[in-house]
């Protein structure tokens, strides 16, 4: 009996032991959640609550109550001291990720021994990768990229053998790729795109591991693509571009059926395209450009069905283009320029519904157009240019109807220019047809062409004068005429005007204006009717110069009488400083244009800067701009967009600023605004535009005061997300990309039409280079993508993310930045965290507009998949603007 008393005894002390283990655990991890609170600043965590496994932002275990998750990203954190962390013994998850943390990585985080996960992502850590990481053999996944990380990958971490997902993408890594690497048996994604590693791709990589992801651009490396990492089939995206790769594609390729995705273009590679790339059924995009690949394209590629691009440009590559391409349904850009390719264009691939691009340009192609060379309801881009191809131009090329761009020129075409081409309204990038023998008159059906930007028929043996019809094409940028036999008079154009001598010389019989050949001394027979015309002129001139010499000397002397009355009023006290200043100051205008040729009577350059001086015309502010309202004398109401004093460098580049808001008028696109014209005063530039009574899409979901006795109907607010994606979708497709992305930014007309402004922004920064590169965060407050604080460079995919918060603020109603969210939590987080939240996604909706009918709830949560898509915290996981487009109208059909 005494045995058993003693027993018992023994296990309650040990029971009770046990139990002041667990409390003590409990109590460091309370205390130290509450340092690194207070350190970091964490009002949610309220001290006095008991059970802090309800805190938000941690999880913890199920069996005991010990924090296992720490998930503090995205949350502006700042500072460098997050070595408290480290005392949380049981944590298995932390994601610090996309915060503002400096310095180097604490070397104490090393003793996480339980931990699995690490993201330290998206911050501003230096320094070397600490080999102390390597004491964390429980890590499934380790991302250290987008810091300022230096040095080499430490072959201290040759121990996280159970490694999944190794990240270190965007630093400053140097050295050369471990070979340890290739022990890791479990392996499957590996990133460390754009550092400084030299040497060569582990030979091993991949061979024990099933490796799905690996990614390297824009590195040094060198030496050959390892046929290991083909070894277990199991590739998906395989990224190498930007490197110094050399040797072949390996056959060992066609192990991996499920590889969606190679990019191996701007390389060194040599050989040609194994026929086995037939077997990757799942292949979507091939690039392969930049390199020294040769021999005949393989027509294996039409065995991958879901190609959606094949780029093969700047190679080697021989022989024709294969018949058994027309099998590629989804096919949508072929670019196959910079090679020795010939035969004739192929027919078979022009029957694609889907084909947006065809590049053959610069090869040896031959033969003639095809007839059926629209067959591609969708091309945009056809590029031929710099061949051998002959013939006619067919006539049925007007029906390519959806053409931005046809590009002919060095060619060996003959007869003349079809007038059917003035039938493509949508040609606005570029026509050129120079360098062929194409001969007769131009047809006055190029007037036609209202968007085009640039024409160049140069290099032909055309006649007769230059059609005045072509006035019609307003969005004239750049022309070329020259070597050709026109002769006449040049029609009074601007564009014309403005061009350079050269895009006239080479036309014996052509006279005026930009030439120095006067039209006056010309064969009375051939000019007569001009001749009257220029001799009227000439004396109207002369009159006109002694008129206005007179009005300047009027008003200057005017000028003096008025200051020195309005000096005399001041010294007798009957006028204030500020009247004194608005009666005598005009400003003082260095240049301008308007570009539209009928508004130009309507338009007043000092009445436009006037307004930009008075705080009452002000209608809002924006990143780059203030917009300001303004009443010319005739009547017409304007909208003013006055850039703001980082302009300095534009005043400097002038010339070239002008020109580059000239070209931005011109491109056209029924979501966008372009400048109608513009003023240079005072060191700042205005921009002209159309004025927009029913204000900024902001304004028109969230100001009560702006005449709104209701919401907008969802219908409504689903075409103008339509509107928008298809303006930044046509942006992208043309290079440019967008600085500030934002509901504010975005204008409705009377029919509610949307239109994306600031366009031209993104090339006035710097227009000596046309850059998007910024020296400060590019944005509006709750619209700024998270990588663009530590890139600094505005991206396409960045622009994804600005419209995805567009999208949501028609879904909700709520604005991006909203005190309701809770500190340091933007709208992005607010529904990315409403599961965490226990919310359904209907509660994130406008219950006002969701609750309305089932259509409308079903067309909103379908919009609500495609905003969050957007919004994802990665950017390469973000669609395209395109492919939104393609989204958004299918909901509606559906």
């Amino acid at each position: 009996m005494q045995i058993w008393t003693l027993l018992s005894v023994l296990l309650l002390g040990l029971l009770s032991k046990s139990q002041l283990l667990i409390a003590q655990h409990l109590q460091n991890d309370k205390l130290t959640l509450l340092a690194i609170g207070k350190e970091l600043r964490l009002s949610e965590w309220d001290g006095n609550a008991t059970d802090f496994c309800t805190w938000p932002f941690i999880s913890c275990s199920s069996k005991k109550p010990f924090v296992e998750k720490l998930d503090l990203s995205n949350h502006g954190l700042q500072g460098n001291n997050i070595s408290l962390i480290s005392d949380l013994k049981s944590l298995k998850w932390l994601d610090l990720s996309r915060n503002n943390f400096h310095g180097t990585i604490p070397p104490v985080l090393g003793n996480l021994v339980e931990l699995e996960y690490l993201d330290l992502s998206f911050n501003n850590f230096v320094g070397l990768i600490p080999p102390y990481l390597g004491s964390l053999t429980n890590l499934r996944a380790l991302n250290l990229s987008n810091n300022m990380l230096v040095g080499v990958i430490p072959d201290d971490l040759n121990t996280l053998l159970k490694l999944q997902d190794l990240q270190m993408y965007t630093n400053r890594l140097n050295g050369s790729i471990p070979l340890w690497l290739g022990n890791l048996t479990n392996l499957r994604v590996f990133t460390a795109y754009e550092n400084e590693l030299s040497g060569v791709i582990p030979p091993m990589l991949g061979s024990v591991a099933p490796l799905k992801l690996l990614n390297l651009h824009s590195n040094l490396l060198g030496g050959s693509i390892p046929e290991a990492i083909f070894a277990m089939g199991k590739l998906e995206t395989l990224v190498l571009t930007q490197n110094r790769l050399s040797g072949s594609v390996p056959a060992s390729v066609a192990k991996c059926r499920g590889l969606s995705s190679i990019r191996i273009g701007n390389n060194m590679l040599i050989g040609g395209i194994p026929r086995e790339i037939g077997n990757v059924s799942g292949l979507t995009y091939f690039e392969a450009d930049n390199n020294n690949l040769s021999g005949e394209i393989v027509p294996d590629f039409s065995r991958c069905f879901n190609l959606t691009l094949l780029n093969l440009a700047s190679n080697g590559f021989t022989g024709t283009i294969p018949a058994e391409f027309g099998l590629l349904g989804n096919l949508q850009e072929l670019i196959v320029s910079g090679n020795n390719l010939f035969g004739e264009i192929p027919t078979s691939i022009l029957g694609g519904k889907n084909l947006n691009k065809l590049d053959l340009s610069s090869n040896r192609f031959n033969g003639t157009i095809p007839k059926g060379i629209c067959g591609a309801s969708r091309l945009q881009f056809l590029l031929l240019g710099q061949n051998s191809i002959g013939g006619e131009i067919p006539r049925e090329i007007g029906e390519c109807g959806k053409l931005l761009e046809l590009q002919l020129g060095s060619n060996y075409l003959t007869g003349s220019i079809p007038a059917e081409i003035g039938h493509i309204k949508n040609l606005q990038i570029a026509l050129n047809l120079s360098s062929n023998h194409l001969h007769g008159q131009l047809p006055v059906e190029l007037g036609r062409l209202d968007k085009l930007v640039s024409l160049d028929v140069s290099s032909n043996q055309l006649s007769g004068s230059i059609p005045a019809a072509l006035k019609g094409m307003m969005s004239l940028i750049e022309v070329n005429f020259s070597d050709n036999q026109f002769s006449g008079p040049i029609p009074a154009f601007t564009p014309f005007q403005k061009s350079l001598n050269s895009s006239f010389v080479g036309n014996k019989g052509l006279c005026g204006d930009p030439l120095s050949v006067s039209c006056v001394g010309l064969d009375d027979s051939d000019q007569d009717p001009y001749h009257h015309k220029v001799s009227y002129r000439v004396i109207l001139a002369v009159i006109g110069s002694g008129l206005v010499v007179f009005a300047s000397v009027t008003a200057v002397v005017l000028l003096f009488i008025m200051r020195e009355r309005v000096e005399k009023a001041a010294k007798d006290g009957g006028a204030t400083e500020e009247e004194i200043n608005s009666s005598s100051s005009k400003p003082v205008i260095a240049a301008g244009d308007v570009f539209v040729e009928n508004l130009r009577q309507a338009i007043d350059f000092e009445a436009v800067a006037r307004a930009t001086t008075k705080d009452s015309n002000k209608l809002s502010i924006g990143t780059f701009s203030t917009i300001y309202r303004a009443e010319m004398p005739s009547g017409m109401v304007l909208s003013v967009r006055k850039l703001k004093s980082m302009d300095k460098t534009m005043i400097h580049y002038r010339n070239k600023m002008i020109r580059e808001v000239e070209k931005l008028s011109k491109l056209h696109h029924d979501n966008l605004i372009r400048p109608i014209g513009f003023v240079v005063f005072d060191d700042a530039l205005l921009l002209l535009q159309q004025h927009f009574p029913k204000g900024t899409l902001a304004q028109f979901l969230h100001d009560s005061e702006n005449g709104n006795d209701h919401k907008p109907s969802w219908p409504t607010r689903l075409s103008v997300a339509i509107g928008v994606a298809e303006g930044l979708a046509f942006l992208h497709s043309v290079a440019i990309i967008h600085l500030d992305i934002s509901s504010g930014n975005v204008f409705l007309d009377s029919n509610l039409t949307p239109l994306v402004g600031e366009v031209e922004i993104s090339k006035l920064l710097d227009p000596s280079r046309g850059t998007a590169s910024i020296s400060a965060v590019a944005g509006s407050f709750g619209y700024i993508p998270p990588e663009y604080a530590y890139t600094m460079q505005v991206t396409a995919p960045g622009n994804v993310y600005s419209y995805g918060v567009i999208l949501l603020e028609l879904l909700t109603t709520r604005l991006p930045v909203d005190e309701g969210f809770g500190e340091g939590v933007d709208l992005v987080k607010w529904v990315h965290a409403a599961p965490a939240r226990g919310e359904t996604p209907e509660q994130i909706l406008d219950a006002e507009l969701s609750t309305v009918s089932f259509g409308w709830r079903r067309e909103m949560l379908a919009t609500l998949r495609v905003a969050l898509l957007c919004t994802d915290s990665t950017p390469a996981k973000r669609p395209k603007m395109k492919k939104v487009v393609e989204m958004l109208q299918e909901i509606t059909q559906n």
